[in-house]
């Protein structure tokens, strides 16, 4: 690799963030009060259960209680939504986190409606994804509030401040998902900046360059191996890679890579986030961070209710 970019380091930032993590559950704990996380898997995607196996590992360093619900992927949809239901009531509980795919039969929209608000940590209840498009989130979803959380970490340390940072800048994202690409373009208009949202029919229409040559900040979230390449940006784009891609090598072994080209980008960027080690890690800590700030918000509600009945 011959380019200067700057690599965001999402491990090491993974790895501080987890640290205050344990330490803030630390003091919940000492007050009496446990974060909990479920997650809800039906069926066998493989992505969804590498990704059940690490959240487990983290809850338990973290002391953050945890259970998986595992469904055949056959499982009807009533069976699902009951599933819901049990872990909504279940006061151990206080994130649920439904993996995603689920299986053509079931309706995403009737499962994350039933989901209980203030357990929906990845806000895809109809009331927190209104909250967070208002600008007034109760919970920001896991893999953009990574993206972000990088994003200002980097501004810090070169000296900037991530209050002002964004006023005025082009930030352009790649991919349109309800879970990273619609969630990152409300967040960077909180920030202030000017959000343009580019997708699969921006590039069918011969235009994606168009906008990503013009962006400061460029997120990419489409799940296309090496969609963005170096002379598809300008120099100095400060770049962010949400995607993960499996690629046999040469050696015969399987790789992950990102949506960026990352050699040719690098060559051209200012900072840019590696895959594997950039957005990834980060997204599983953020994901426990939600869980733990569940736990008390439910702990203020119980306090609430207590003063209501003492009054």
């Amino acid at each position: 690799m011959s380019g200067m970019a700057r690599i965001i380091d999402g491990s090491a930032a993974a790895a501080e963030l987890k640290e205050k993590l344990a330490e803030e559950a630390a003091r919940w704990e000492d007050m009496g009060v446990q974060p909990g996380l479920a997650t809800l898997l039906v069926g066998d995607d493989y992505g969804s259960k590498a990704y059940e196996r690490r959240l487990g590992r983290l809850a338990d360093e973290i002391g953050c209680y945890y259970v998986s619900e595992h469904l055949p992927s056959e499982t009807a949809q009533a069976e699902v939504l009951a599933t819901v239901g049990k872990l909504n009531a279940d006061p151990r509980v206080t994130g649920i986190l439904v993996l995603r795919p689920l299986p053509p039969h079931v309706s995403e929209v009737e499962v994350f409606r039933l989901l209980d608000p203030l357990k929906d940590v990845e806000a895809v209840h109809p009331f927190n994804a209104g909250l967070l498009a208002e600008g007034r989130a109760r919970f920001t979803p896991s893999t953009p509030s990574s993206c972000f959380h990088l994003l200002d970490k980097y501004v810090r340390e070169k000296g900037g401040d991530p209050s002002s940072y964004y006023d005025g800048l082009n930030m352009v994202l790649v991919g349109r998902s309800n879970n990273v690409g619609k969630p990152a373009l409300w967040m960077g208009l909180a920030r202030n900046a000017t959000v343009i949202s580019a997708h699969h029919y921006t590039a069918q229409a011969g235009r994606l360059e168009d906008f990503t040559r013009n962006a400061d900040i460029l997120i990419v979230a489409a799940g296309k191996p090496d969609l963005i390449t170096g002379d598809m940006v300008s120099d100095g784009v400060i770049v962010v890679d949400v995607g993960i891609n499996p690629r046999e090598g040469d050696d015969g072994k399987v790789h992950m890579v990102g949506d960026v080209h990352f050699e040719s980008v690098a060559e051209k960027a200012e900072a840019i986030t590696p895959v594997p080690g950039g957005v990834g890690p980060v997204t599983d800590i953020y994901l426990l961070h939600n869980t733990v700030t569940a736990a008390a918000m439910a702990w203020e509600v119980r306090r609430a209710e207590q003063s209501i009945y003492d009054f």
